[in-house]
């Protein structure tokens, strides 16, 4: 697998991009499974159709060269989590309910502007399904920049997000606003979508935010060293799943997704013999 890594530049940059993916699933998905939010991610996802769909669709039609569906889906990603976490401080409404309508809405949008595009729409099947081995050096820049942010905002809040994951009464007779860190991570988290779409696909992404997560919290209870084997697991499955899908010729975002199931069986069952 070294002499393939360093023989063909695609497989490196693949890797690269797995390392991004596993530094942003790991941090952000620590924050999503102790806040108990992973279908946000899930709707984030899926709504992100309609904005790669709405982007795609202007760049073929009035060939507008310098937009890309992965600026449609950035778009589209910060969208929904705005609307998520608005909806549910401001009107009080059950997440679950608001989820499943922007999930809905997203698709339909992205389906009827996929129909509308003119010539074969192969581009958007990889942001669906993920194809890491397509990965471009303006891909790596963009997914690199993404994770260095949210990285940077981890180091600046983790207090504000650890309260508020943990117990938002208790924040909010801290002084912390709530409101606002409360919709910052839902930010993140979107960011976190974007990133993933390029390593696993749309409809993928849960498998990459949670799993590693999981598994690391049966490794620490405290939070910041859950994301550190978060980030770690994160870097395995990838680096396992691009290696199968290389030697296997099986579809890489599948295989990274179907590698860190395996894993988390896996750390079910070291689990329960434990008990």
């Amino acid at each position: 697998m070294l002499q393939a890594l360093f023989s063909h530049p695609f497989l490196t940059m693949s890797f690269l991009a797995g390392i991004a993916a596993s530094i942003t699933s790991g941090i952000v998905g620590s924050y999503v499974v102790v806040k108990r939010i992973v279908f946000i991610s899930g709707s984030i996802a899926h709504s992100v159709l309609g904005g790669m769909g709405i982007f795609l669709w202007l760049k073929r039609t009035y060939n507008i060269t310098w937009m890309n569906p992965l600026h449609g889906a950035l778009v589209a990603a910060i969208l929904s989590a705005f609307l998520i976490g608005w909806i549910h401080l401001k009107h009080k409404q059950r997440e679950d309910t608001v989820i499943a309508a922007i999930w809905s809405t997203g698709m339909a949008i992205g389906v009827i502007f996929v129909s509308l595009t003119p010539g074969y729409n192969v581009e958007l099947m990889n942001f669906l399904f993920g194809n890491i081995l397509w990965t471009s050096m303006n891909d790596l820049i963009l997914l690199f920049s993404l994770a260095g942010f949210i990285l940077c905002a981890t180091l600046l809040f983790h207090t504000k997000f650890q309260a508020v994951c943990f117990d938002e009464n208790q924040a909010q007779l801290k002084g912390i606003s709530v409101t606002k860190y409360y919709l910052f991570l839902l930010n993140l988290v979107a960011i976190s979508v974007v990133i993933l779409i390029q390593v696993v696909g749309a409809i993928l992404i849960i498998a990459m935010l949670a799993i590693p997560a999981a598994i690391a919290g049966t490794f620490s209870a405290r939070l910041s060293r859950m994301m550190g084997w978060a980030v770690v697991f994160g870097c395995i499955f990838t680096t396992v799943g691009i290696s199968l899908s290389y030697f296997l010729d099986w579809p890489p975002g599948a295989t990274i997704a179907l590698t860190a199931a395996v894993f988390y069986l896996l750390n079910l069952a070291r689990n329960y013999k434990a008990v």
